[in-house]
């Protein structure tokens, strides 16, 4: 009887660490990084440390659905290169209303999102090959648009969005909370979120209920690309330029982020929450270990060690569940 109050005992720790173990990682390092560094839990660090993972922020939440699709993107990190030189040329204009470089810039993104999710469902490609190649091809078009240079020059008007506050709170951060909740509302209470769970769940199954998969994906894709639009449009008025070599590697960070905060590969699994987590995760950790002056590279074999362990955990929860 003892033995078998033991086992019912480290079942439910074991499952209440897999549920909230996100949660208590993040409570975690932020205590130690507490201690370790009296600047951490400073406002103005706190701030900091938002507006950072913003733009990132942003991106993974787009990431998120499709992740949870079954998909990937990996083009996520030129678009923003070619978001942030296509609203930047227009930016330069100052006789133009600023709305004008923020819809052409969130346009490019949505194409570029649309063309990936037209070419992985009628294409029936797999989206690590379309994507890997739309990267290449939208980095390329950013420099051919930018003419190897950054795009300078911009009218001061287009900086309010990446420098303007909302009652003493950054935009960007305000954005990026916006966009949060959205897609918790997306994922959690439309016939669309729903029906990307059922396809990341069992896409044969999900079809065979009458589910329009292709619709679905290229759906989910447009919006990731959306996203990057808004975020593209962001960078560039932060940095105050349109540069062509921009955001290199963004999309291991979008892909970090979901990961860390308990998206599943296999799909199906995870959600926004889960994702603003970890994208906080990783802004706590970078701010953490640069205030603790420790190297760049270091930096990233810790995140790439996080990477890997979130991924194993993701595993060892999906084979417990089967």
């Amino acid at each position: 009887m003892n033995s078998t109050m033991k086992q019912v005992r480290r079942l439910s720790v074991a499952k209440a660490f897999g549920r909230y173990g996100i949660l208590i990682g993040f409570f975690a390092i932020v205590a130690f990084l507490s201690v370790a560094s009296p600047i951490f839990l400073k406002a103005s660090n706190l701030v900091n440390i938002l507006r950072q993972v913003s733009i990132i922020g942003i991106v993974s939440m787009g990431m998120t659905m499709v992740i949870i699709l079954g998909g990937i993107d990996l083009s996520v990190g030129s678009g923003l290169a070619l978001v942030g030189v296509v609203s930047s040329l227009l930016a330069k204009d100052p006789a133009l209303p600023l709305f004008v470089p923020v819809v052409a810039g969130i346009a490019t993104g949505g194409a570029v999102g649309l063309f990936n999710g037209v070419v992985i469902a009628k294409g029936r490609i797999v989206p690590f090959i379309v994507t890997l190649g739309t990267m290449t091809m939208a980095r390329g078009l950013a420099f051919i648009l930018a003419k190897g240079m950054p795009v300078g020059g911009l009218a001061e008007k287009f900086f309010i969005i990446g420098s303007g506050t909302v009652l003493g709170v950054p935009f960007l951060v305000v954005l990026f909370f916006a966009v949060f909740g959205l897609m918790a509302v997306v994922m959690r209470r439309t016939v669309l979120g729903r029906h990307v769970y059922a396809i990341g769940g069992n896409e044969t199954a999900a079809l065979a209920s009458g589910i329009d998969v292709d619709r679905t994906k290229i759906a989910a894709y447009t919006i990731l690309g959306l996203l990057v639009g808004v975020a593209g449009v962001v960078l560039a008025s932060r940095i105050k330029s349109g540069q062509p070599a921009v955001a290199s590697g963004y999309e291991l960070d979008a892909i970090a982020a979901c990961v860390i905060g308990g998206v599943s590969f296999l799909g199906g699994i995870g959600g926004a929450a889960g994702t603003l987590l970890g994208t906080l995760i990783i802004g706590v950790i970078n701010n953490g270990l640069d205030l603790l002056n420790v190297q760049t590279f270091y930096q990233q074999i810790i995140k790439g060690a996080i990477i890997i362990v979130a991924v194993l955990m993701d595993r060892k929860r999906s084979a417990g569940s089967s």
